[in-house]
């Protein structure tokens, strides 16, 4: 049987593929019986070897190619299409002959990024063959609430319970990132341990990302110049017990998140590429994009050298910190311009 799993939800497609080797039996012997290709790379011949190679010990053998049928067709990661080399259309049209004829005990299963279209040759043999199987795994959606859905989904297959409101508390920290969550989730029913359903207070006393978030939401205020939100924020997590110079360092990271990305879009960087050029996570790129739009560049340069003063003045003695942080988002929100916008 030949299988296609593709799509944007790695976490779902990787988790599916440990799932689908389980069911072999035996680790080792499983382990024994498995090949991996990187489809960038591997030939028809190689491949054609790896199926045609009669299990050992075992009743199946599991071949697993990365990112072949995208390479193919031309297909790119942001969903352009470039015309395939011959040798690799040539590629494609082989497999296609081969496929049908798979030994009985050969499972090769196509792994894919991307979402292939319903028209890929490789697709379409496998709705039209019962040996054939798709499973396209997409990532969850915060604006449509799916991302909500599969929290509350995967809290109840670890035995644990949480209620849409801090489902969405959860997703705002962590953003989409499907593995980081699955972690979350595995702590917080643990901490938990099913004497009750999750609640906010377990999320805010254990995800570390909410320290992050506030930051976000901080910067957003101070973005649309709500100083009594920018200020109401600030004081909570002094009052949580946060370090004044802590919080401080924070708000310059965020500013500087917002300078670079800003930077990058302004180049003409596709909004897609920003996390891989600055190394950072998918979710806190986006946020700097989105709050970065409400600044001008002057503007963020002006704040970012603020900064720079207010941390001089707290580390010099002139200013006690809490104070100098006071005044920061005072003089942002409250209508005075910092020098050199």
């Amino acid at each position: 049987m030949f299988y296609v799993f593709h799509g944007d939800d790695e976490f779902s497609r990787a988790e599916a593929l440990v799932d689908f080797k389980g069911r072999m039996g035996d680790p080792v012997v499983a382990d024994f019986n498995t090949t991996y290709f990187d489809g960038r790379k591997v030939t028809f011949g190689e491949l054609r070897h790896a199926c045609d190679t009669v299990p050992f010990m075992a009743e199946v053998r599991l071949v697993v190619v990365e990112n072949l049928l995208a390479r193919l067709t031309g297909a790119h990661p942001r969903g352009g299409r470039a015309k395939a080399p011959t040798r690799d259309r040539e590629f494609l049209k082989t497999l296609i002959d081969y496929l049908p004829h798979l030994p009985e005990t050969t499972r090769l299963a196509f792994v894919e990024n991307l979402t292939l279209p319903g028209t890929h040759p490789v697709i379409k043999l496998a709705l039209t063959k019962k040996r054939g199987h798709v499973h396209e795994f997409r990532r969850p959606d915060e604006r449509s609430g799916s991302l909500e859905r599969w929290i509350r989904d995967r809290a109840e297959k670890k035995g644990g319970k949480i209620d849409p409101r801090v489902a969405r508390e959860l997703a705002s920290f962590v953003g989409d990132n499907l593995r980081l969550l699955d972690r979350e989730l595995e702590k917080l029913v643990t901490y938990v341990d099913g004497q009750r359903p999750i609640g906010v207070e377990d999320v805010h006393r254990l995800v570390p990302y909410v320290h992050e978030a506030n930051i976000f939401e901080m910067a957003d205020a101070l973005g649309r110049r709500d100083g009594p939100r920018a200020s109401q924020l600030l004081h909570h997590m002094l009052d949580r017990g946060d370090d004044p110079l802590y919080l401080l360092a924070m708000i310059v990271r965020q500013f500087r998140i917002m300078i670079q990305v800003k930077d990058l879009a302004e180049r003409g960087v596709h909004p897609n590429d920003v996390p891989a050029r600055l190394g950072m996570k998918p979710f806190v790129a986006r946020k700097g994009l989105s709050q970065a739009a409400k600044f001008s560049m002057p503007q963020l340069e002006a704040i970012h050298r603020k900064l720079w003063e207010v941390d001089l003045a707290i580390k010099t003695g002139q200013m006690e910190p809490v104070l100098a942080l006071d005044l920061f988002v005072a003089g942002l929100c409250g209508g005075s311009t910092p020098a050199g916008q």
